[in-house]
């Protein structure tokens, strides 16, 4: 409804109850508008049919690729999306992400964890939900300075500027997005994983990514260690992504399966199978395994059949078994394929490092059989960006055969490197790598999983520098206060952004010419009016 179709439908609501005649229909028409959104499955419901159709485009012109960036409290999402429309005007093609590792490395009860499932289940659907309260609250801030506008604009008898406003007021585009949300392995079986993804879409996720790794076992996917389970037990647990979104009514709920296969090489068992060329007979032949010599075999080996052979594959004394060098990856082809065949939206492969072609290549075979294959890639902080894409242009020159007798290739990230014609190609890759990955390699959406981690790192160690150093309190106001007033960062009125006029709003509305309001003259965040 428009804003004047609200104001109708509370002025009928309101004068059908002959007790509430202190209610203003358009005081309370203005507080709908500003809760759009009235559960997490309406806002799953709402971001889910956005991500559909940006995937939709994508496919007919892959220069539509999305992104976002990781958040790890309401407040970083918050401000990301406030920012987003700040500089662009529009969220559009603009998510958040969820990432497991700064769950556990910075909201478990548990103090910081690595990225092994060891922490809280349920710290993530909270933290979904809270970036959510945090979304919802910028745009009651935001369509709350517009309303005054609005009674600014009618004081002063400027029909057409309340016109506009009004007019801005029903075009509203609101600041929730979708967020992809990392379930990790899915913290236990199928049906643990399906009771944490009912909590995470209740929360307001319409995106779940979850790996093919052993639950137990889970490690970071740039980390070594990494154990997969066998196709089977992953489908399972796709399925169970999917009950959950069909069962609370989100019919287009997106799942994101990702393979660390690449960087995997242990499982934890051997898959079953009943004949050959089945998924689980695939899986197994991936195996290292030896043929066995019938005279040596020793006590607590393992046999399985291949080609008419009987074989035994490798069995470490973790009882893990390993995969044959140089299989990741045809294991991760296979990966995709079959997540694909088996209800996932969207892939994610876990590479080692940044670069178009490999992920290309794999991408190719995918597509042989899944023709619209798509990935969610990973801008991983993990990757040392600079070094590994001024070796990439090392390496073309080489091939080229140019003259690189002014670098040392193991030495690249050195800063005297800074400003040679070497690392401006290479940062100009670095620039394009997501617009050539979209177009060359399939890829969706472009992530960076830790962000908001290495700059809150830097930000304050900067801070920490100035401020207990000789600049003192000038180490704050230079860097921090006078930046966020000459750059217009909202929060520079932290008491506007933490609701406190929106309180204001609510204290008129439900007082009247009694409300005690906080805004007033003496309040010091009027400093900044003029800025």
């Amino acid at each position: 409804m428009t804003y004047q179709d609200t104001i109708a439908h509370m002025r009928n609501v309101v004068s059908a109850n002959g007790s509430w005649t202190g209610i203003d229909p358009e005081s309370a028409a203005r507080m709908v508008i500003q809760n759009r959104f009235r559960t997490g499955l309406d806002i799953a419901k709402y971001t889910a049919k956005i991500m559909r159709e940006d995937m939709e485009a994508y496919d007919a012109d892959p220069s539509q690729y999305t992104q976002s960036l990781g958040c790890w409290h309401g407040f970083i999402g918050q401000q990301k999306m406030i920012s987003i429309k700040k500089h662009f005007g529009s969220t559009k093609r603009r998510y958040l992400y969820l990432s497991g590792w700064m769950v556990a490395a910075l909201r478990s009860e548990f103090g910081p964890l690595p990225d092994q499932s060891m922490h809280e289940k349920t710290s993530v659907p909270s933290l979904i939900g809270e970036l959510y309260t945090f979304l919802k609250q910028a745009d009651a801030r935001e369509l709350g300075m517009m309303f005054r506008a609005l009674d600014e604009a009618r004081e002063a008898g400027d029909e057409v500027k309340a016109r506009e406003i009004q007019k801005s007021v029903d075009n509203y585009e609101t600041h929730v997005v979708p967020i992809i949300a990392d379930i990790d392995a899915g913290f236990g079986n199928a049906e643990a994983t399906y009771l944490l993804a009912k909590k995470m879409i209740e929360a307001g996720a319409c995106a779940l990514q979850i790996e093919n790794q052993v639950s137990d076992e889970k490690q970071c996917g740039h980390q070594d260690g990494k154990v997969t389970v066998p196709h089977e037990d992953f489908i399972a647990k796709i399925r169970a992504c999917r009950h959950a979104f069909l069962e609370l009514g989100i019919d287009d709920g997106i799942i994101v399966a990702r393979t660390d296969s690449l960087g995997a090489g242990l499982t934890k068992q051997i898959a079953y199978s009943k004949e050959p060329g089945d998924l689980g007979d695939q899986y197994n032949s991936f195996l290292d395994a030896e043929e066995v010599d019938p005279a040596n075999i020793t006590n607590g080996q393992v046999f399985i059949s291949r080609d008419g052979k009987l074989m035994a594959p490798k069995r470490l004394p973790s009882n893990l078994y390993q995969f044959r060098s140089g299989t990741g990856v045809d294991r991760v082809v296979l990966d995709c394929i079959t997540s694909l065949q088996n209800g996932a939206d969207l892939l994610w492969i876990e590479t080692e490092k940044p670069h178009v072609e490999q992920i290309a290549s794999m991408v190719d075979k995918i597509r042989e059989t899944v023709p619209n294959a798509k990935l969610v890639y990973n801008n991983s902080p993990s990757f040392n960006w600079t070094l590994n894409f001024r070796q990439q242009v090392f390496d073309a020159w080489v091939e080229a055969g140019k003259d690189v007798s002014a670098y040392d290739r193991t030495r690249l990230m050195s800063v005297d490197y800074d400003g040679t014609d070497l690392a401006a190609e290479a940062d100009a890759k670095i620039r394009s790598f997501q617009a050539d990955a979209a177009k060359r390699a399939g890829i969706f959406h472009h992530l960076i999983t830790l962000p908001t981690y290495h700059t809150a790192a830097l930000s304050t160690d900067n801070l920490a520098r100035e401020y207990f150093g000789e600049e003192a309190m000038l180490g704050y106001v230079k860097n921090v206060q006078r930046k966020e007033i000459r750059e217009g960062i909202a929060c520079v009125k932290h008491q506007n952004m933490a609701g406190s006029d929106i309180g204001d709003d609510h204290k008129e509305y439900f007082a009247g010419e009694a409300a005690l309001k906080a805004g007033g003259k003496d309040n010091t965040m009027n400093q900044f009016e003029a800025a």
